[in-house]
């Protein structure tokens, strides 16, 4: 099971439109991974038709109509990996272990709203993915987002892309 991961697209105040290798990633793509802050429904609706399977959260930046259309926190089984999509996990420190007790029945962690890519993996095992921002680097020297691949319950083949 291929998956795209991305987070803050803030569309349309950072971009006016994903860029074309993350459309070419959403077409290879059997699962797409938003972790919120996405701003415009016409993103969400263009998602959900182009995609082959969607999951999605709701960020800060996120008004009422993607709010009543979009979980706080998305949660899902990807054969047989146990997946959480949320926004916000707080700072930095500390992230893993503030993490396995907020979500301890999880096995992959997908969230956003710093911008920064983050791959770590927490003394019980639970994997946390930032894929950054494909629109809007900020701080970083690139935009990016992730892709991954699930195989058996397991998760391989981790990649973060650079645009």
């Amino acid at each position: 099971m291929r998956l795209l991961l991305i987070s803050d697209t803030h569309l349309p105040a950072r971009a006016k439109k994903l860029p074309a290798a993350v459309w070419a990633a959403v077409d290879d793509a059997d699962v797409v991974i938003h972790a919120g802050d996405w701003v415009s429904v016409e993103l969400l609706d263009e998602l959900t038709e182009r995609s082959k399977q969607l999951i999605g959260c709701w960020g800060n930046n996120d008004g009422p109509l993607l709010r009543a259309r979009l979980p706080e926190v998305a949660r899902v089984t990807l054969d047989g990996l146990s997946t959480a999509v949320v926004h916000e996990t707080g700072q930095a420190k500390g992230r893993e272990e503030r993490c396995e007790r907020a979500y301890p029945d999880v096995d992959l962690l997908v969230f956003g709203h710093s911008h920064i890519p983050w791959d770590t993996t927490s003394p019980r095992g639970l994997r946390l993915l930032n894929p950054g921002s494909p629109t809007d680097r900020r701080s970083q020297p690139y935009c990016t987002y992730q892709t991954a691949v699930i195989e058996s319950g397991r998760l391989t083949e981790v990649a973060l892309h650079n645009l």
